[in-house]
């Protein structure tokens, strides 16, 4: 019996009983008790599945239950997945090569590097006898060059260190308006952080972001105006072209108007820049959390009084607000099998342990409970507002006593209950781990929290809502789970528990949350 892929597969397939001999044939597909032939043009072959143009138009449809004939049909036993993945070179040199080498163990293969003509590296998966299974051709380059890759169609993985701006998003649309937007074909492969970084001999000990945006704007241009010695600052950035540089431009320029100054040393690479900061006592740099080498990182002040590193868990749960995820990208076309292996393989245990030990931050689960974040009460109560009550907060510590935060944190814009990118992301880790098991018998609480800004009554409403949004979602993603196993509720205290200070835009992006809490 042929296993069909979608609602319009199989009612195209049953019309296919009596096939019309008016399109051009290249390949025959017969059921393998004989019952249904298909015929078409052979669009692709992943692996595992045949797909092929018909006058009803593409269907897609299992090897393992058809019989293939015609000059159209491939070698089942020669059949090389192949994969292109383009783009930011930290990730290409220092990440993929690992997790290409975990995922050929896992699958019981040797894997081999080569160069190719054009200086792409060639990962070849080879089975037992020595045949090859896939290859994977990587191109390291910069986030821009993988996402122009990806919309050009000349590579199926693109890696970026930011998410594609508006010019690439409606580019993508433009090519392919029936295609899934960029925003639905991505995974977030690990985290990094983007973090101020001065010489061990600098004494400032701290440092704002609107502080950041003066000293690269050029407005700031000695340490004195910042409480450090009176001595010029030198600027330290990556090039332009690199993901990170960019966000750090999106993100912290432009969010406070500022232009960047002419006066700026680029690097092609974080290990570069770091060695540079590291070496001068009046240099200031921004770069990769995972690539910070001898320069020593300056925690996040804010005015308010909240100050916050690029700890593990703050990336993790974006409470840190220049955290930085690596997204892989994807073409809008169906990978081959051993291609799709690869990714799922990309969220295992042994590739978290992977990406841990190659300086990232991984997305595994963590638990922190309400005993260990004294800091975070103490920022709460320093950082209430006048519409946030004594009894407010003691409302929120009775009610989570005894509990454990999970990593994930769920991000909102403003004003809005749409996820953003890594949220989603989140939404199906935490969905897999329930899948797993690894809940069940206990409580899982989702907390909504807001900025300030408005009336306290319906930023907790707002905040309420949000917490229904993320579990709905939570509840869809782990569809096949028996809701009986978890028991999923939510609560909301509105802007009662601060992370940062409400007095700019990215500390009140950073309170928009929901948090999940295990009990």
């Amino acid at each position: 019996m042929i296993r069909y892929v979608g609602a319009a597969v199989i009612a195209a397939l049953f019309l296919l009983s009596h096939p019309s001999p008016a399109i051009a044939q290249d390949v025959e597909l017969r059921s393998l008790d004989g019952s249904v032939t298909l015929e078409g043009n052979l669009i692709s072959y992943d692996g595992a599945y045949y797909r092929i143009e018909t006058e009803f138009g593409p269907m897609t449809v299992s090897a393992q239950g058809v019989s293939c004939a015609g000059p159209g049909c491939p070698d089942l036993t020669t059949f090389v997945a192949e994969a292109r993945i383009a783009g930011a070179a930290t990730v290409a040199e220092g990440l993929m090569p690992e997790l290409l080498q975990g995922f050929a163990e896992a699958q019981g293969m040797a894997l081999r590097q080569t160069e190719g003509a054009d200086g792409t590296q060639i990962f070849t998966l080879s089975r037992r006898d020595g045949s090859p299974a896939a290859r994977f051709h990587l191109t390291p380059g910069t986030t821009d060059a993988g996402f122009l890759a990806l919309l050009n169609g000349e590579t199926d993985i693109a890696l970026a260190l930011r998410e594609p701006n508006a010019a690439e998003r409606r580019a993508a649309e433009a090519a392919a308006p029936d295609d899934p937007a960029l925003e639905r074909r991505v995974r977030v492969l690990a985290l990094d952080a983007l973090v101020p970084v001065v010489s061990p001999e600098n004494p400032v000990d701290a440092i704002s972001l609107p502080d950041l945006a003066r000293l690269f704007g050029g407005e700031v241009t000695n340490w004195s105006e910042l409480g450090g010695p009176d001595a010029p600052v030198a600027l330290h950035l990556l090039s332009p072209g690199l993901g990170l540089a960019q966000g750090f431009a999106d993100r912290v320029l432009v969010a406070s108007d500022s232009g960047l100054s002419e006066e700026v040393t680029r690097h092609d690479s974080g290990a570069a820049l770091a060695a540079a900061v590291a070496n001068d006592p009046y240099a200031v740099g921004i770069m990769p959390r995972s690539s910070r080498g001898l320069a020593r990182s300056l925690p996040l002040r804010g005015a308010c009084g909240f100050s916050q590193l690029a700890t593990p868990d703050a990336v993790k749960a974006e409470d840190y607000p220049l955290t930085a995820p690596v997204y892989l990208y994807l073409a809008p076309r169906r990978l081959p099998q051993l291609v799709r292996q690869f990714l799922d393989f990309t969220r295992s245990e042994t590739a978290e342990r992977m990406v841990q030990s190659a300086g990232y931050v991984n997305q595994s689960l963590t638990r922190t409970p309400l005993a260990w974040q004294g800091a975070r009460l103490a920022n709460a109560i320093a950082g209430a507002g006048e519409d946030v009550t004594l009894a407010d907060l003691q409302t929120l510590v009775a009610r989570l006593d005894g509990a454990e935060r999970l990593s994930p944190t769920f991000r909102f814009g403003d004003g809005t209950a749409e996820l953003d990118t890594q949220s989603r992301a989140s939404v199906l880790r935490l969905a897999a781990a329930i899948e797993r098991g690894a809940f069940d018998g206990r409580r899982l609480i989702f907390v909504g929290f807001s900025d300030s800004a408005g009336a306290a009554a319906v930023n907790r409403r707002l905040s309420l809502r949000r917490a229904e949004t993320v579990r709905e979602a939570v509840i869809a993603a782990a569809e096949a789970v028996d809701p009986g196993r978890v028991e999923m509720i939510v609560e909301a205290f509105g802007e009662a528990m601060p992370m940062a200070c409400d007095d700019t835009d990215w500390g009140r992006a950073v309170n928009r949350r929901v948090e999940v809490w295990l009990e």
